[in-house]
């Protein structure tokens, strides 16, 4: 009696013995029984759970191998089922346990090695334990940054395919379980390394590099490591329409730091070279007569060439006195002719021409009895100021 009273004495003293497991709790136990399709677990001081179907599935990937024995943890999915076991599931316990990992992952900063699974138009899939995340275009290394002139949505898309079945080292810089986002990061890295060789540079720096990429806002130039974008107006002080103009890839070329912005770079070419501008007074002024080719057309007029340094503007009103509705009635891209300067703005890069200046004057009224005055010829003293072809 005595040895009765004492084993229901330690059964109240053990809480673990009287507490009733609620559905969403995880409970521990040990594997009794493993099946193709259920695994049982003896649930200590309640009763015999079992883990069945789908819910065997678990997102941590711990439970990938049981065997008769193994310590394992479960959510309570009800109570009593209709064989009157505690139905339990590895799929909601593991996906506990895989998301607590995703977040001290990204607590800790840990570098990862992933494996690109898909592509599609925004980015890629990955998995890290177990979980499907997402690495965006946006937060590519420069390495791997699809750099597709315009932008084209098919030919990303085509670029990141290639990309599939390679690892790629990230870093985690988004967990939410709710939303079920897991978002990775390879450019933070990049980004990591390139503010520690960045330290020894400052803007005004000169460096040399070689041109790793052309789109159509500037030129991607490598050095030391480090990469800068070169805008398209930093290239050259003449106006151009797209930096293959003056750059191919693999061209080794000296530019100056102008900007340095967290792991940002910006850098400048034309700054290593004077600015013909300032010296423009030397070889041009307002009314002189010059001969220049027509390098491109816009709905407002010609780009004109005077020389490799120097590009005027013929707006529309200035090719002629009668109404233009486009300028290529007037002339053709290529074409060489003689303009006339109507305005010069040093400052502002600025040349203005005309075609209409030079055209004959309207012939004068008539006097009485008389004969109508003569036209004045087209000016003969049209300067050697050519354009490179």
């Amino acid at each position: 009696m005595e040895a009765t009273k004492q084993t229901l004495d330690q059964l109240l003293e053990d809480k673990s013995f009287l507490q009733i497991p609620k559905v969403g709790e995880i409970v521990k136990g040990a594997i009794v029984a493993i099946t193709r399709n259920e695994v049982k677990i003896d649930i200590p001081g309640f009763r015999t759970g079992v883990v069945r179907g789908p819910e065997l599935h678990d997102e941590s990937g711990v439970y990938d191998e049981l065997h008769m024995g193994d310590q394992v943890e479960a959510t309570v999915m009800e109570l009593e089922n209709e064989n009157g076991d505690l139905e339990l599931s590895f799929r909601f316990a593991g996906s506990i346990r895989a998301w607590e990992k995703l977040r001290e992952l990204q607590a800790s900063g840990e570098k990862l090695d992933v494996r690109i699974l898909e592509a599609n138009k925004g980015g890629m899939l990955v998995r890290v334990n177990n979980v499907q995340g997402f690495l965006p275009v946006s937060q590519l290394s420069p390495d791997h940054y699809p750099r597709v002139s315009g932008g084209e949505k098919s030919k990303i898309l085509e670029k990141l395919r290639t990309y599939v079945g390679q690892d790629f080292t990230v870093r985690i810089i988004d967990v939410n379980e709710n939303d079920r986002k897991l978002i990775v990061s390879e450019k933070v890295i990049w980004e990591e390394d390139q503010r520690e060789v960045l330290a020894r540079y400052e803007v005004g720096a000169t460096v040399e590099g070689d041109v790793v990429a052309l789109a159509d806002f500037g030129a991607f130039i490598r050095f030391d490591g480090l990469e800068g974008l070169a805008h398209i107006s930093e290239l050259a002080w003449q106006r151009i329409d797209h930096p293959r103009d003056v750059l191919a890839i693999g061209q080794k070329v000296r530019a100056q730091i102008i900007n340095i912005e967290g792991s940002k770079l910006f850098l400048s070419l034309k700054r290593l070279v004077d600015d013909p501008w300032k010296n423009v007074a030397d070889r041009y002024h307002v009314g002189q007569i010059v001969r220049g080719k027509i390098i491109k057309s816009n709905p407002f007029g010609f780009f004109v060439e005077l020389d490799s340094d120097i590009h005027g503007l013929a707006h529309i009103s200035e090719l002629s006195r009668a109404p233009v509705r486009d300028p290529l009635e007037v002339a053709k891209i290529g074409e060489e002719r003689a303009w006339k300067i109507v305005s010069i703005e040093p400052e502002q890069h600025r040349l203005g021409l005309s075609l209409k200046a030079l055209e004959p004057d309207a012939p004068a009224p008539a006097k009485a009895g008389g004969p109508a005055a003569a036209a004045e010829p087209l000016p003969s003293n049209v300067e050697g100021d050519s354009a490179a072809a």
